[in-house]
């Protein structure tokens, strides 16, 4: 089915509201969802909820809350003293979720048994919802402002009595369940969990109701430490805390099934779903997650005849995002930050930094020896502690802390090679597991750089998904945009070579042809027109992915281009700067075709091309090196190209449009333009779009994870709706965030956020080179996908803007991202040690030092005289395959608005297209830089 029919369905029963800048929207689910979608009722549900009996209504200092009398589960939850007095909770369309299995704030699943036995009996409030019976006086005074015995909703002969309580402790809102072992035989709890109902249904909205009313929520799965975090769409407005109450541990966090064939879509692209708060996991780890490590240990609790324990969540509103950690400290819970993050190469020296009231009594590491650490004298304030950690064993580690009162916190941390090895593995991989040669291939896909199948270790030749094996879109394009770019951050001689044959017998001519227009795909499924090709029986044709020709050849699609000019770009950096490893075309040719395709997608006949782009910051570095080489006739031509479409996004308040109906892949592009052009307002509203769905938490997989959800259904080879860890949101979206640290160097907040999600990218990458579209985040999964995908993107990110980052905080000291400090005194010293060495920022002087050719390998910074020593190689080390620079070539500026000038030279050196070239002496060169 095409895009338009779909779009006409889905908006026919969704909303009669035209949306903004999001026409043709992409099907939200494969085949057998779009049936359901023609299906499914507009009307609001018939109700098991209580709505038709009302409300009960309270106010707290922060909150105006009410809660449904019949079932006493939150109905709204709005915040006070703001304007926008937003509502938390789904509210207005409460309506449409009032069947049983409909889960809300309030509800309880739980697993026990009799202890000693083998099985395990359920209770879950959402199943038949019946009335709750009252325990105390409903009304407002004192500290309990609503409670319920929740037996007449669980099952007959439930194992437990609950009780639910609504309480206001020390003005701040809290949920208690007291769960009793009503039996006369000690009974265990192998899974305790607490629903999370948060208004993140986008569906039938416009995108400013979407943005205006809608949150996202995600999990730090820390155990005692645990919270989640609530953050309205627009960035600006305060997010809600949710922290434990007493011992009351994340421990787990579940997705909830609900029916997918209603009328707001549950598990679809405009409604990913809800999760629970999990308490206690036993009982799953034994059954469904049996075959997965769990985020943390599975834990049980076991009650004695007549004993109760209480569980339970406390309500907390921040002022800000940036101010999430300083409320969880004023909260009196741990807080912990780790420098440069989460995603820890096994040569860099990691840091952590504790704060909370009670001592750390021990550490520990799980699998044991996988992480090692010493106590550091790094912290500036009292308030916190700080370890070094190194880690040793590659892949997931859990590190847990033990503080004296008996709290436990967790942080997870993922341990790679060393970076550049990495990098280096990724495009070994790309070049030769990934590489498909087969001149009678019918498709002209030979040769390049295919899409492949981790599970069964071959390249995909066919996928009812024709893009896929199609080279195109991000899910077929990835593995050559990703080897593209490679050549770009470490050229590999052998891997040029390649890249060459493919742009020019490949790339050029068949993806995209003579005219500058690219295919949405060269494979397609239409056996009339290649009686000789074998399509596999095995796969359902019949679905609308599955394009005939002329859908495949279709040019319609902008985001096809840019992946195209991406690789372009990069062999025009090879080319320019390793100009004896390019053999077919001169530097000029790929400069010039990259213009070309910015033409071609931007002259008012492809679709999408006044939307915000993925990777299209590559349009900004290309408009830059236009103008270092002097080309003034294409530089207007791409620079006028672009003020075209910011001047639409200038004047919308919410510029970031896509194919789908809510995403997160504009903003990158809307900010690279409109700070270009000096649109400040337009910036800004997207750098706060983006920390809305970009956290930063002490777990490699949330720390720094945009918010990506919908793309395994057209990319990853493990199809559904999930929140998914480290797609290519993380690597794109940490490009506004690091580029305006970058212009703002004390707002560390930026530099956490944005150097987790530029190291998301080198997590994908296994221990053979082989990069994963995403992890999959749901708990009984949790396993890296099984196709390359879209993987493309995030390395465009990474390589774009990765670097070590050298900063003074007001709390750490001197603290290097990407690096080692091994002097603060008489000067800062920094190994750098990050997965490109091309690249160094010290912030207290917003320097800003890029290598277009050699690798950094030490930089000394002199605070005193501001003054810089740079030691350069001519390529990273340790890396056999990296081609070494016949010269440095070393670009300098001040991204800050400090007043300092830009750092230079102190020795007579020459310039080339804006960039100091620097000859190598016997394999090192050292230059120092001055104001």
């Amino acid at each position: 089915m095409p895009y338009s029919a779909i779009n006409l369905t889905v908006s026919a029963c969704i909303s009669t509201t035209p949306r903004i800048r999001e026409t043709a929207m992409r099907p939200l689910y494969p085949a057998l969802f779009a049936i359901v979608l023609l299906l499914r009722p507009c009307a609001a549900q018939s109700g098991n909820l209580g709505l038709q009996d009302g409300f009960l209504s309270f106010d707290t200092p922060t909150f105006s809350v009410q809660l449904v009398k019949d079932s006493q589960t939150l109905y709204s939850l709005k915040t006070k003293g703001n304007a926008s007095g937003f509502d938390f909770i789904p509210a207005d369309v409460m309506s449409q979720r009032q069947s049983n299995g409909n889960y809300h704030l309030g509800d309880l699943t739980f697993r026990a048994r009799i202890a000693g036995s083998s099985s395990w009996t359920s209770g879950d409030t959402s199943t038949q919802r019946r009335i709750v019976t009252p325990v105390t006086p409903l009304n407002a005074t004192g500290s309990t402002l609503a409670a319920a015995n929740l037996s007449p909703t669980l099952p007959s002969g439930s194992l437990l009595n609950v009780t639910r309580r609504w309480v206001l402790a020390n003005g701040d809102l809290e949920l208690l369940f007291d769960i009793t072992n009503s039996q006369k035989q000690a009974v265990e709890i192998g899974a305790l969990g607490a629903p999370l109902e948060f208004n993140n249904i986008f569906t039938g909205r416009t995108a400013a109701e979407t943005n205006e009313l809608c949150s996202l929520f995600d999990p730090y799965i820390g155990q005692d430490a645990g919270y989640v975090q609530v953050t309205p769409l627009l960035g600006t407005l305060p997010p809600l805390l949710v922290l434990p109450v007493g011992k009351s541990p994340l421990e787990g966090w579940r997705f909830l099934p609900e029916d997918t064939s209603t009328s707001l879509a549950y598990q679809s692209q405009t409604f990913e779903g809800l999760y629970e708060w999990q308490f206690h996991t036993l009982a799953y780890a034994q059954n469904e997650w049996k075959n997965v490590a769990p985020w943390n240990a599975p834990s049980s609790a076991t009650l004695h005849p007549g004993e109760t324990r209480t569980y339970g969540l406390r309500f907390v509103l921040a002022p800000s995002i940036r101010g999430i950690e300083d409320t969880l400290q004023a909260a009196k819970r741990p807080v912990a930050v780790g420098i440069p993050g989460y995603i820890i190469a096994s040569d860099q020296s990691a840091k952590l930094f504790l704060s909370f009231s009670s001592a750390v009594k021990s550490l520990s590491a799980s699998p044991a020896g996988t992480l090692s650490w010493t106590k550091n004298s790094d912290a500036k304030s009292s308030g916190y502690v700080g370890y070094t950690i190194t880690g040793h064993t590659w892949g997931r580690s859990r590190l847990t802390i033990t503080y004296a009162d008996g709290t436990v916190q967790t942080v997870h941390y993922y341990v790679t090679k060393p970076a550049v090895q990495v990098v280096a593995d990724l495009g070994s991989f790309l070049t030769t597991e990934s590489w498909f040669d087969d001149p009678s291939d019918p498709f002209d896909r030979s040769p390049s750089v295919i899409s492949y199948d981790r599970e069964v270790n071959a390249v995909v030749k066919d996928d009812p998904r024709a893009w896929i094996p199609g080279l195109s879109d991000e899910a077929g394009a990835g593995s050559w945009l990703a080897a593209s770019m490679k050549q770009f951050a470490q050229p590999s001689a052998a891997e040029v070579a390649k890249i060459e044959q493919f742009i020019n017998e490949t790339l050029w001519g068949s993806i995209q042809n003579f005219d500058g227009s690219v295919k949405k795909s060269v494979y397609f499924y239409q056996p009339d027109l290649v009686p000789s090709y074998d399509y596999p029986s095995s796969i359902y044709w019949g679905n609308w992915w599955s394009w005939n020709q002329a859908a495949s050849y279709a040019t319609d699609r902008a985001y096809d281009y840019v992946h195209v000019v991406a690789a372009y770009w990069s062999l025009y950096r090879v080319a320019r700067n390793y100009p004896d490893l390019v053999k077919t075309h001169t530097w000029g040719w790929y400069l010039n075709q990259a213009v070309m395709t910015v033409a071609s997608m931007t002259n008012g006949r492809v679709g999408y091309a006044d939307d915000g782009l993925m990777e299209e910051t590559v349009i900004r570095y290309l408009l830059d090196d236009l103008k270092r080489e002097g080309l003034t006739t294409n530089a207007t031509l791409v620079e006028s190209r672009m003020r075209e479409r910011e001047n639409v996004w200038a004047g919308e308040r919410y510029p970031f449009g896509s194919e789908m109906a809510w995403d997160s892949t504009g903003q990158e592009g809307v900010y690279a333009w409109a700070t270009y052009f000096n649109d400040t307002t337009t910036a800004v509203n997207a750098l706060n779009s983006i920390l809305a769905y970009q956290p930063t938490v002490p777990h490699w997989g949330y720390n720094g994870n945009a918010r990506r959800y919908w793309d395994n259904v057209y990319g990853g080879k493990l199809q559904r709706i999930e929140r998914q860890i480290h797609h290519y949101g993380s690597g794109l979206n940490a490009i506004p965030l690091i580029s305006q640290f970058r212009a703002d160097p004390t707002d560390y907040y930026l530099l956490r956020v944005g150097f987790g999600g530029l190291s998301g990218p080198l997590s994908n990458i296994d221990q053979g080179g082989f990069a994963a579209a995403s992890f999959h985040s749901f708990a009984d999964t949790l396993k890296w996908d099984g196709y390359s995908g879209d993987y493309g993107p995030n390395f465009v990110g990474h390589a774009l803007e990765m670097g070590t980052y050298i900063i003074d905080h007001p709390d750490f000291g001197w603290q290097a991202f990407g690096g080692n400090v091994v002097a603060t005194s008489p000067t800062v010293r920094v190994r750098t040690l990050d997965s490109l060495r091309r690249r160094v920022f010290i912030a207290p002087i917003g320097a800003w030092l890029s290598l277009d050719a050699g690798a950094f390998s030490e930089v000394d910074y002199d605070p005193t005289k501001k003054a810089v020593t740079l030691s350069m190689i001519p390529a990273a080390p340790g890396v056999s395959s990296a081609a070494p620079a016949p010269a440095a070539r070393l670009v300098v500026a001040n991204t800050a608005s400090n007043d300092l000038g830009v750092l230079k030279p102190t020795q007579n050196l020459t310039q080339d297209a804006g960039a100091w070239v620097i000859p190598f002496k016997n394999g090192v060169v050292t230059v120092t830089l001055a104001l």
